[in-house]
């Protein structure tokens, strides 16, 4: 789906905390490392969708625990990318963060056939175009194509790099998954203030933040965190005071470089893995805790992995 992750508190969601029901957000996130909810509670799936992908589920699901364990110490001595015999924090990131890399472009290859009609290894915007417009949902007469294509054109371009109209499949990526790529970040701010801007000031203000978050015709009986968030519009998102966000504010509100569902997730698997509380993993101490890692319902490492002869 071609789309920016939208989150509300996102440690909340992290972390298996909910949100409240009705909250909107317009935070921008990398793409979702899973669809699963978060829960430890209930199942470690999560957990494992994030930490080893999700293609490989069913196949891994067959595994006696043996070779899973077996599997899961290679995983460790990959990981450990400097050979010291423990995982640290930021080597985990990097796995997660390759798996997310493999996941996307895995993704993207299972599209790519579908667009490149004339395969010659790249996509037009022409070809583009006319694959949607014989693409099923289309036929829907609540789909505004006009709307939806011009949307789509801004950020082909944007992601085209080279300005041809042509996407090689990294400039795919990028425009499949724009919320993954630091270049994108202007096309999806606009994006965001074309679609709250209904006065077409090119500015948003209290009342279209406002109206955003909860559509007054939709329920009469605001919630009480409206006026918190009333106040964090007028005392922190309006830098400059003047009534609205500029551009400017609005990419300092929807863009979080400090949130990241790979920062996340490594935290969290360390926090709770982390027997005696050093800061790093030991491969005893990840084996320990396999179920949390490599237990049922894992994927994408079996193809990251089976690309090398260590199995």
């Amino acid at each position: 789906m071609i789309r920016p992750v939208l989150v509300c508190f996102f440690f909340c969601v992290a972390f298996g905390r909910s949100k409240p029901a009705e909250r909107k957000s317009r935070v921008i996130l990398e793409d979702s490392l899973s669809q699963l909810k978060h829960d430890d509670n209930k199942s470690f799936e999560y957990d494992h969708e994030v930490f080893l992908g999700e293609d490989e589920a069913k196949n891994f699901d067959q595994l006696p625990p043996e070779e899973s364990m077996r599997r899961l110490g290679l995983i460790v001595d990959r990981i450990d990318v400097n050979n010291d015999n423990v995982i640290s924090e930021d080597e985990l990131k990097t796995w997660i963060k390759t798996v997310q890399r493999n996941h996307s472009f895995s993704e993207m290859e299972s599209q790519w056939q579908h667009y490149d009609k004339d395969q010659d290894g790249l996509i037009s915007w022409d070809e583009y175009t006319q694959a949607k417009v014989n693409d099923d949902i289309l036929v829907s007469a609540e789909f505004n194509f006009s709307s939806v294509m011009l949307r789509e054109e801004l950020r082909f371009r944007a992601a085209d790099r080279d300005g041809d109209l042509k996407a090689d499949k990294h400039e795919f990526i990028a425009f499949l998954h724009p919320e993954n790529h630091q270049h994108m970040r202007d096309v999806l701010v606009q994006e965001t203030m074309d679609e709250m801007d209904k006065n077409g000031d090119g500015f948003i203000d209290l009342k279209e933040f406002m109206d955003d978050l909860h559509n007054p015709d939709n329920d009469e009986n605001f919630p009480d965190w409206m006026e918190t968030e009333r106040q964090v519009f007028v005392n922190s998102r309006d830098k400059n005071k003047d009534g609205k966000l500029d551009k400017h504010e609005t990419m300092e509100w929807i863009l979080a470089p400090d949130l990241s569902y790979a920062d996340a997730e490594a935290k969290h698997l360390l926090t709770e893995s982390d027997a005696n509380k050093d800061g790093n993993l030991s491969k005893k101490e990840i084996l320990n805790n396999h179920d949390m890692f490599v237990g049922s319902q894992v994927t994408n490492y079996g193809e990251a992995l089976r690309r090398h002869d260590e199995f």
